[in-house]
């Protein structure tokens, strides 16, 4: 099987209705679109990928992961990767407590502190580890929750409207920020969203839900 993200079909089932069926594979590098309107299933199939589906919904199919079949195993064995439109910050905890999360905890303490400072210098936060979220704007937010993510290597990155909550100017920088580092690490990325200016900013092909 060829690397990436392949969904074969699965289908996603609330009751007796059927809410989606998906066939389709997402190479390294590249990104898909699923649009369509509320209650059609988009987040629900994020949910089933990510091995966290709700148990209102019966799903089925295969979902693989460069070759390897992962829908039967745990989510933290997946290595998905995932924004959702709250950044869901611990507000509890610094900005470098927070992108701690994202890092295998046998990374020595230094180490961690090293690669935690080396990612916020990459999105234009250097000095930013012991900030208090609170104190951050809504781009600042969104650019400490995706080095969160990436920070935990996932081989491909799901996004639920991660930008749905941004005005219009931020908006175009995230996107820009998240697809942009997708794409250096190669990751294969799955979009739902409503917003086409989301769809063409991906880039790639938009899967269209009727329902």
């Amino acid at each position: 099987m060829a690397d990436g993200l392949g969904l074969s079909n699965v289908t996603i089932h609330k009751g007796e209705t059927r809410l989606l069926s998906v066939d389709t594979h997402i190479n390294r590098g590249e990104a898909l679109t699923i649009m369509g309107p509320s209650g059609s299933g988009k987040s629900t199939l994020l949910s089933y990928i990510t091995g966290s589906l709700d148990l209102a919904f019966k799903a089925a199919g295969s979902v693989t992961l460069d070759g390897e079949e992962i829908n039967t195993k745990p989510a933290h064995l997946r290595h998905i990767g995932i924004l959702f439109q709250d950044d869901l910050l611990f507000p509890h905890m610094s900005v470098g407590a927070n992108l701690s999360f994202g890092l295998d905890r046998s990374i020595p303490r230094t180490e961690r502190k090293d690669r935690i400072n080396a990612a916020l210098d990459s999105v234009g936060l250097a000095g930013f580890f012991d900030r208090d979220p609170a104190t951050l704007s809504g781009g600042q937010r969104a650019r400490v929750s995706l080095m969160r993510t990436l920070l935990s290597n996932p081989k491909a990155l799901l996004l639920d409207e991660p930008f749905s909550r941004l005005d219009q100017d931020l908006r175009q920088q995230v996107r820009e920020l998240v697809f942009n580092h997708a794409k250096a690490q190669s990751l294969p990325v799955l979009l739902v969203t409503h917003d086409m200016d989301d769809a063409q900013a991906a880039g790639g092909a938009i899967l269209r839900l009727d329902r």
